[in-house]
């Protein structure tokens, strides 16, 4: 089953449900994640997938990065997967996982290299 971490009003991550919709091989699990937010094990077992520190999936431009001080380097992954947990707006978007592997789809071929 492939699940997709998505965000309805995020032109990208429309554009990435797309794009698993015409390969229609597997099930499709479509999580609207700020409906939805994943716990902070469920996100540190995507950070894993993604082989990715947490920082590198923080979206630096939303409002709570710098109400949180999350810039500040001294703060854990813990930390950050907390923060992310509290104010799932942090998360970039769309994340798609097949299996062990996971994607951000920015840009969409890097879901196309885990299909």
């Amino acid at each position: 089953m492939i699940t997709i971490y998505h965000n309805p009003r995020c032109s990208k991550s429309r554009d990435a449900l797309a794009l698993l919709r015409q390969h229609d091989t597997q099930p499709l699990n479509v999580i609207e994640y700020l409906k939805s937010p994943p716990t902070a094990d469920e996100l540190s077992a995507i950070l894993a997938k993604l082989k990715i520190p947490a920082r590198q999936l923080l979206r630096t431009t939303e409002a709570e990065y710098s109400k949180l001080q999350l810039e500040n380097q001294a703060l854990t992954d813990r930390q950050l997967v907390d923060a992310m947990v509290a104010h799932p707006k942090l998360i970039e978007r769309p994340i798609v996982i097949n299996g062990e592997r996971a994607a951000i789809g920015r840009p969409l071929s890097n879901i196309s290299a885990i299909l």
